[in-house]
């Protein structure tokens, strides 16, 4: 297959994320323990302009690893079409989660975890950097986010 399309420039492939971060409703959650081990798993996410907010058990892998390690890393798309984002993590139990994140991931996913108990939480991912590239040729520049702040 030859490839035609030009490759994407920062602020491109910053609105092509942003696009994604809208209409997507799975993610790949990334995490580890304090040991090491790592654990991967794909969870319902919503995204509101700012953070990306999550909800799982507090007693499963993913939960522990996401409360005590304050880090995640979460992808989407496959290898010709790849987000990935690297982002520090606050955990809110089900009673302190705000109410905006709470109605915002409701209306996406169509479930409210607070209905399910207090084994639930919700976990806001603050993404510190953004990696985004279509195919090889796109992997220089695929940095669109460090630190925090947007790049181009």
């Amino acid at each position: 297959m030859e490839i035609t399309e030009p490759v994407r420039g920062a602020g491109r492939r910053k609105r092509d994320v942003l696009a994604r971060l809208g209409r997507e409703s799975d993610i790949w959650v990334a995490t580890a323990d304090a040991e090491g081990v790592p654990c991967l798993v794909a969870l319902w996410f919503v995204w509101d302009g700012e953070y990306v907010w999550l909800s799982t058990r507090l007693s499963n892998p993913t939960g522990r690893n996401l409360r005590t390690g304050g880090r995640a890393r979460l992808a989407f798309g496959d290898t010709r079409d790849v987000v990935v984002i690297d982002g520090e993590t606050v955990t809110y139990r089900s009673d302190e989660v705000p109410e905006e994140a709470a109605r915002a991931f409701v209306a996406k996913t169509g479930w409210d975890p607070r209905r399910d108990g207090a084994a639930y939480a919700f976990f806001r991912v603050r993404p510190v950097g953004v990696q985004a590239w279509c195919e090889v040729r796109e992997l220089p520049g695929r940095h669109v986010m460090r630190e925090g702040v947007w790049v181009g």
